[in-house]
């Protein structure tokens, strides 16, 4: 594979002819390109969405209906993965009524699926009204939301041992599972040609990857030294102190990281224009506050089967004859980036690797830096 320069890419006007005037960094004309480069995880995520048809809202005798359900057509229906929607009513109805702890996981695991896609979307749609560097912060503290969430219910819940695996399993799902399937299919499907990609944006992110590995190694090389004699009382306190120094650097290298990527060299992290591409110019189909309210409703949610899922991983530990360790560390991080994994092949498929590889890297270096280094300083 060679090694090449990631060039510019601009996104679309995010207007259509239908909306109102969008700020914009041109003058604030309709038209006008709002200068956002979309992410590689806006990108891979966008490999699953559809556009809508319009005609059938077109159809609705009341005139005032129609803008509400285009509205709910956008959000409910742009996606591929439309049809686990209905898996969320079920997991609600099943956990209200009873039908099993066995039935309310799995049918929450699978209504995170789309869940999951949505919030990439609505970011995005966002990002396109707040301009890049907004929209940039908003993909990274975003773009693990449904980890970060069931990760904090199972902290609070008291389960450390899902916390670790399932922040593991997120790290080890995206460096080797997602990243080896897109290299390996990308390989075969290109066999013979030249994969470019930007080996700049690679060497930061391999450089975050292993600031985390040291700080999260640390503490356990401190727990083996010190764990015998005469300081073995003071181990805990120790390495509890020393674990929340490690994540306060690591908080603290993420905000560089995001200031680089966002700020000083935004140029770097924009996926590369392959020769002969289709991509289309991004629009805006949603107004701002209905995209705003959408994703905190969509988060509310997300939050809700999260806490299904937290509570009920041990029945169904024992209902699936599987470790706790297990679901955590393989079922839990392939449910929360389903959309984006698929995404990270289907364009490796497509020989672009700049976005696989901000797929795969980025994904693992917010968990590791941001994801991580949140939730270590509470016991």
């Amino acid at each position: 594979m060679d090694s090449q320069s990631a060039v510019t890419m601009e996104a679309g006007a995010p207007t259509r002819k239908e909306s109102g005037r969008l700020p914009s960094r041109h003058g604030g004309h309709a038209h006008g390109h709002s200068g956002l480069a979309r992410t590689a995880h806006g990108m891979s995520s966008s490999s699953l969405r559809k556009k809508s048809d319009a005609t059938l809202v077109r159809k609705v005798p009341v005139a005032s209906l129609r803008p509400v359900l285009a509205n709910l057509q956008e959000v409910l229906l742009g996606t591929k993965l439309a049809v686990l929607f209905i898996a969320v009513p079920l997991a609600v109805a099943a956990q209200c009524f009873r039908f099993g702890q066995v039935w309310v996981f799995a049918l929450s695991l699978i209504g995170l699926i789309p869940l999951a896609e949505r919030v990439s979307f609505l970011t995005e749609q966002i990002a396109l009204y707040t301009g890049p560097t907004i929209g940039g912060l908003l993909n990274a503290t975003c773009g693990n939301a449904t980890e970060l969430i069931i990760a904090v219910f199972a902290l609070v819940q008291g389960k450390i041992e899902v916390v670790k695996c399932s922040l593991l399993g997120s790290v080890l799902s995206n460096l080797l599972l997602v990243l080896g399937t897109s290299l390996f299919c990308g390989g075969i499907k290109n066999l013979g040609a030249d994969q470019p990609y930007d080996r700049k944006q690679a060497d930061v992110s391999t450089g975050l990857l292993t600031l985390g590995v040291l700080c999260q190694s640390l503490p356990l090389l401190l727990r083996y030294a010190v764990s015998s004699g005469e300081h073995a009382v003071a181990t805990d306190t120790t390495v509890l102190e020393l674990s929340r120094a490690c994540s306060f650097i690591m908080l603290l290298a993420y905000v560089a990281y995001l200031f680089f990527q966002l700020k000083t060299h935004r140029q770097l992290f924009e996926p590369q224009e392959i020769e002969g591409g289709d991509e289309e110019e991004e629009e805006a189909v949603l107004g701002f506050g209905s995209a705003l309210f959408w994703l905190i409703l969509m988060t509310i949610i997300i939050a809700v089967l999260s806490e299904y899922v937290v509570g009920t991983i041990e029945p169904t530990s024992q209902s699936w004859g599987l470790s706790v360790s297990f679901i955590s560390i393989i079922l839990l991080p392939i449910v929360g980036n389903a959309a984006e994994h698929a995404g990270a092949v289907i364009f490796a498929l497509k020989n672009k690797l700049d976005i696989t590889l901000g797929v795969a890297l980025g994904s693992a270096t917010q968990i590791s830096m941001f994801v991580v280094g949140t939730l270590t300083p509470f016991p």
